[in-house]
């Protein structure tokens, strides 16, 4: 159940946004619990705005440190783990997988596994505190304005591509010349391979069967997510959580929690 004061809400973009943002959505923790949380990868790139007190994020040094107040968090292909050091609150924008390659300006291969710093792009920005409402409509005439300036588009094979991960079908049949081409453009757009994506999206729908009225055990939601067997989703919980399904249920609190708990909704068809 969520702390005294969580909360967490999604916002759905305007149409003018669609093609390229899957939802907007806010957290608030007055009084977060004060121990590191394990966030998952889920597919989509994503803003993050912050204007409580940012979270630290442990390093590959095993240090943590601050993290910027406004950042663009690329695909992950491994766990986050980082901790509240106040009061939080967020509100944030969740790219399409392939929606952001041309907000950011770069491929975003360059940005997997990375949090980049945005404090300087949205300087200016400030949402105010206490009202998501106002919070999500200042971030999206913030994004109408950008995209009205810069020449967003999506790739017709990749958006395609993602289509088919997403919904759980075989990719469309392509030449070898294709593919490979179809490759680089993917790695570019969103910023991991066609197959490692599949293998995210998979572990991400596992969550959606553990909540809700009808939730399922782990196993269970593990074969109804697309696993063989049980070691198969163990091995995947360790590559993209670092723990056990029950380390995590025991363990998660606050933000990872939140957003695990929303159910993984797939975009909209080949829109541009």
């Amino acid at each position: 159940m969520p702390g005294q004061g969580e909360r967490y809400e999604e916002f759905e973009p305007p149409a003018s946004l669609r093609p390229f943002v899957r939802t907007l959505w806010t957290y608030a923790a007055p009084s977060p619990e004060p121990t590191v949380q394990r966030i998952a990868p889920d597919g989509c790139p994503e803003l993050v705005v912050d204007i409580g007190a940012p979270y630290e994020e442990h390093g590959p040094d095993g240090v943590f440190r601050l993290q910027p107040r406004a950042l663009f968090a690329g695909q992950m292909t491994k766990p986050l783990a980082m901790r509240p050091v106040g009061a939080v609150e967020l509100v944030a924008v969740r790219f399409e997988p392939d929606g952001a390659r041309d907000w950011l300006g770069q491929p975003l291969a360059q940005a997997t596994d990375r949090r980049l710093d945005m404090v300087e792009r949205l300087s200016g920005l400030q949402p105010p505190a206490g009202d998501p409402v106002a919070q999500v409509e200042l971030l999206t005439r913030w994004l109408e304005a950008q995209r009205r300036a810069g020449a967003w588009r999506i790739d017709p094979a990749v958006r395609a591509e993602v289509e088919a991960v997403e919904r759980d079908r075989p990719s469309p049949v392509r030449s070898p010349a294709e593919h490979r081409a179809l490759q680089r453009r993917f790695r570019d757009r969103v910023g991991v391979p066609p197959r490692l994506l599949r293998s995210i999206v998979r572990f991400r729908r596992v969550f959606d069967h553990t909540s809700g009225p009808e939730a399922l055990g782990w196993l269970e939601a593990g074969l109804e997510a697309g696993f063989f067997d049980q070691p198969q989703m163990a091995r995947d919980f360790r590559r993209f959580l670092g723990c056990t399904a029950t380390e995590w249920a025991r363990e998660q609190v606050g933000l990872a929690r939140a957003i695990a708990s929303q159910s993984y909704k797939p975009g909209p068809l080949s829109q541009a």
